[in-house]
């Protein structure tokens, strides 16, 4: 495990919750490593709780995907496979698309001045090459897209997606190689917005989440 847990007690959400979101967050963001065991009892002294909200969040984990059960061995966090990978990118590709051209239709001057501040702030995480801030900063950018569609039942699918996606979009930010693509497909989205073209938007939304997929089988088959 690469730090030290850190849990985040919140006075609004039960116990068992909040060990979740801990563990959850710990797996997405690369802390807990595909294949590394999940043992209750260390987990339970490294959160200073007691092992059965441990158990409960493990369950949880297991059934959104991200932990697996092995046969006498236990719990374990997840590999990331290829055929997942591309169910995940499969879905997000459709619902970008739609999101870019409702975006479109509804691009406003300030929303373009948000979309070219958050490409700032993705530039400056870019140069600190903190995957973890250059992955925020992209989640974020994509956020005010979202905001832009005005339609509040796919912002709600689109951000139970990007829970998942979390992890996809870590990996291929850890390849310094992608970085600048990456720049240059958020200057082209927000082109195809300020005139919008939405039929460019969308090509431009399908290659982003196309180089994601062919970076991340890539990395999976080295």
């Amino acid at each position: 495990m690469k730090g030290e847990l850190k849990m985040d007690v919140s006075e609004y959400l039960p116990l068992r919750d909040v060990v979740f979101n801990t563990l959850r967050q710990a797996i997405l963001k690369g802390e807990m490593e595909p294949g590394e065991r999940l043992m209750e009892i260390q987990l339970a002294q490294k959160l200073g709780v007691s092992r059965t909200p441990i158990r409960e969040a493990i369950r949880k984990l297991e059934l959104e995907g991200l932990v697996i059960m092995i046969p006498r061995k236990g719990a374990e966090v997840a590999h990331i496979t290829e055929k997942d990978m591309k169910d995940v990118l499969e879905v997000r590709s459709a619902l970008e698309e739609l999101a870019a051209t409702l975006a479109c239709r509804n691009v406003t001057a300030d929303r373009l001045s948000e979309l070219k501040a958050a490409n700032k702030v993705f530039e400056s995480a870019i140069v600190s090459k903190d995957v973890v801030a250059i992955v925020d900063a992209d989640v974020a950018f994509h956020d005010i897209i979202y905001a832009m569609t005005e339609n509040a039942r796919l912002i709600q699918i689109i951000n139970n997606l990007s829970e998942q996606m979390y992890r996809y979009r870590l990996e291929y930010v850890k390849d310094a190689r992608t970085h600048s693509i990456l720049i240059s497909e958020h200057n082209d989205i927000i082109r195809q917005f300020s005139i919008r073209n939405v039929d460019e938007a969308k090509t431009v939304i399908r290659q982003h989440i196309n180089n994601q997929e062919k970076g991340i089988i890539r990395l999976l088959n080295r």
